[in-house]
């Protein structure tokens, strides 16, 4: 019998920050177009948000993303928080 880990690293591996993703729902002017860059450009970008905007804010990334155990390919509002929490130090994008 296996017992179970929280900490883990199969449960949330390496996020491949570098991968597209799109920040939708946010303005861009006077249009509110969805912008393609990197998942780290995207997340650091929703960080720049006001709360208002944050909370009305998408993102999809290229390939899910496993985190918790769980496979996702879409987040939004706390689940962006999720992947803000894990942006690397530097910025890559």
């Amino acid at each position: 019998m296996t017992e179970a880990s929280w900490g883990d690293t199969t449960e949330s591996p390496e996020i491949p920050w570098r991968m597209s993703a799109s920040l939708e729902n946010v303005p861009r002017g006077d249009s509110e177009l969805a912008e393609v860059t990197s998942l780290e450009g995207a997340v650091r970008a929703w960080l720049a948000l006001d709360p208002s905007h944050r909370n009305a804010a998408n993102l999809s990334v290229e390939h899910a993303i496993q985190i918790d155990g769980v496979s996702v390919t879409t987040f939004a509002g706390e689940g962006i928080a999720v992947l803000a929490e894990r942006l690397p130090d530097h910025g890559s994008s």
